[in-house]
């Protein structure tokens, strides 16, 4: 909906309130009027029904409006003492419109002094349900949202199975603009596996005052881009969603606005300049392992590395086995029982289920292995004895493709070799050709609404022939620590300001395996009450909170004991 479209809504809301409440204003000792001034209609809507004025602002919050509605419509007829449960239905059912025939009675009996508590123990449960809901949504949308890493893309520096605290108000709190959904959900109720929203009404994009601006190097959390799912690691058709609905992702914003982004050799360059990042940073690349005698799985495990693979022969595969080893296999080579592979990740196959299964299971000592390793890492396995070499792979031979943004001939970036690139920033004018073009299509039509045209002699943007064209919105540049697996910015270009969600500041716990289910789970210790990013080591405030608890309790059981001897 256009801003023309909302303030005609809302009048339309102004008008079906004063057809609706004039008379119960009157019966209140107020006057006609009074129910048909917006906003000022609402303060005295709340001395009428006996609630805080400040309940008005809770009215122009989204999600957190719907909740209070059906609030107010029930205290409103219990003012006029209608509290049956039957009335309570029935309101609510009609969306307040029930209220219609009691304005319109002929017996209006307004009680000034009745009673604000529940009449019964549901009642009480149930209005302390919806006001904790209330809370907690501010919370959730406007400061602080948890949130778990589901994926590896940022692996070393964010693990899989870190559970996060993500601020809302660093970079400003994005109002929500899906206008009606399920409160604290992101874009699927649980359990039931159905929509959780509304994609009309949306309102129009708002941000909060921000505190800081996000910074080159930032880990950041956004709505992705590109065509989204519904949920993580399900494989499934497109599903359109309102940008607040949208999945969310989290990255290294390795280019800001304005930026010139260039990646060489596996290494991002802005501004000419090779990127630096804080110490806890762990950049992760594609290597390759060699050693004439083999290298040892067990040998790699023991000394501490994990991102490998591990290859496989079973010589009496059946259907029924494989089935039961396939969680543990991401592939599979041969053609027959007798010449059957499998690859799985670091930790193998179960020596439990294999004996279960009766299988003769035999791992290849390969003498080439394909690791992925942070630079220091490489050279920790350098040293190791029997490993000959450690190489990083780098894409280096540039094919005309479309896999890589912007995912249009001729155009030939790659993961490693891309760019350079300028990163759009508000009000910045660039000349447009049919060479750049690709590059800002996207932008011009889908980010920011612009009617675009392409004829064999020149560009036209809503009808007008240009040569130039004038950003309306700020674009950032998003990629994976993990270099060579994650999908990111190099896959599907720019994240739109509007599409910024918060800043990682705390993991508050974190759980090793958390895929692989609950009997795997592992503690990771070290990493509970760390901050996410900052010089220096991380540091657990773990420690310190419970003992602030112990001496919280402590407290508290000393005052209980010295008040019981007063008495």
């Amino acid at each position: 909906m256009s801003l023309t479209q909302w303030i005609l809504f809302a009048l339309a809301l102004q008008v079906i309130h004063f057809l609706g409440t004039w008379k119960l204003y009157i019966a209140a000792g107020y006057k006609k009027w009074q129910a048909a001034i917006p906003i000022f209609n609402a303060i005295v809507l709340m001395k009428i029904i006996g609630r805080p004025k400040w309940w008005v602002i809770l009215l122009f919050i989204p999600t957190i409006n719907l909740i209070l509605f059906g609030v107010i419509w029930v205290e409103t007829i219990r003012c006029f003492g209608k509290n049956k449960m039957i009335d309570t239905l029935l309101v609510l059912l009609t969306f307040g419109l029930s209220i219609y025939s009691l304005n319109y009675s002929n017996k209006l009996n307004y009680i000034s002094d009745r009673s604000l508590k529940p009449r019964t123990g549901l009642g009480e449960t149930i209005s302390s349900i919806l006001f904790a809901i209330v809370a907690a949504t501010i919370v959730h949308n406007y400061f602080i949202q948890p949130y778990i890493i589901p994926t590896g893309s940022l692996e070393k520096s964010l693990l899989i199975g870190d559970f996060l605290f993500v601020s809302k108000f660093h970079y400003g709190a994005r109002v929500p603009m899906t206008a009606v959904s399920v409160p604290m959900v992101h874009d699927t109720i649980p359990l039931l596996k159905v929509r959780s929203y509304l994609k009309k009404p949306q309102l129009p994009y708002f941000r909060l005052p921000a505190l800081k601006r996000i910074k080159r190097n930032d880990i950041v959390v956004f709505s992705w881009p590109a065509d989204t799912v519904r949920q993580f690691f399900v494989k499934e058709k497109r599903v359109d969603k309102p940008i607040d609905k949208k999945s969310n992702y989290v990255k290294r914003c390795v280019g800001i606005p304005g930026d010139t982004l260039e990646i060489i050799d596996g290494f991002v360059h802005t501004n000419g300049q090779k990127n630096s990042y804080s110490s806890r940073t762990n950049i992760q690349f594609s290597h390759s392992a060699y050693a004439k005698k083999g290298v040892s799985s067990k040998k790699l495990l023991s000394k501490g590395f994990e991102s490998f693979y591990r290859k496989y022969k079973i010589e009496n595969i059946t259907e029924t086995s494989y089935r039961q080893l396939l969680p543990y296999i991401f592939r599979t080579s041969g053609n027959s029982t007798d010449n059957f592979f499998v690859f799985t990740d670091a930790k193998g196959l179960p020596n439990k289920l294999v004996r279960k299964l009766g299988l003769r299971v035999s791992e290849l000592l390969e003498t080439k292995k394909d690791m992925t390793l942070t630079l220091k890492e490489a050279v920790v396995l350098r040293a190791l004895p029997g490993i000959d070499s450690v190489t990083q792979r780098i894409t280096k031979n540039k094919v005309p493709n479309e896999s890589f943004f912007p995912n249009r001939l001729p155009f030939d970036w790659n993961e490693d070799n891309f760019g350079p690139l300028l990163i759009p920033r508000k009000g910045m004018t660039v000349k447009l050709d049919r060479t750049n073009l690709p590059l800002y299509k996207k932008i011009i039509t889908d980010y920011e609404l612009n009617e675009l045209e392409i004829t064999p002699t020149e560009i036209l943007i809503n009808r007008k022939p240009t040569s130039n064209y004038t950003f309306q919105k700020d674009y950032y540049w998003m990629m994976g620590d993990n270099r060579h697996r994650s999908e990111d910015s190099r896959f599907w270009g720019f994240v739109p300001d509007d599409h910024i969600v918060g800043k990682p500041i705390f993991i508050w716990f974190s759980i090793k395996g958390i895929n692989d289910g609950i009997k795997n789970w592992r503690i990771r210790w070290d990493r509970v009450f760390t901050t996410v990013d900052g010089p220096g080591e991380r540091f657990s405030y773990f420690p310190y909170f419970v003992g602030i608890i112990f001496i919280w309790q402590g407290i508290i059981f000393l005052r209980k004991r010295k008040s019981k001897k007063v008495v």
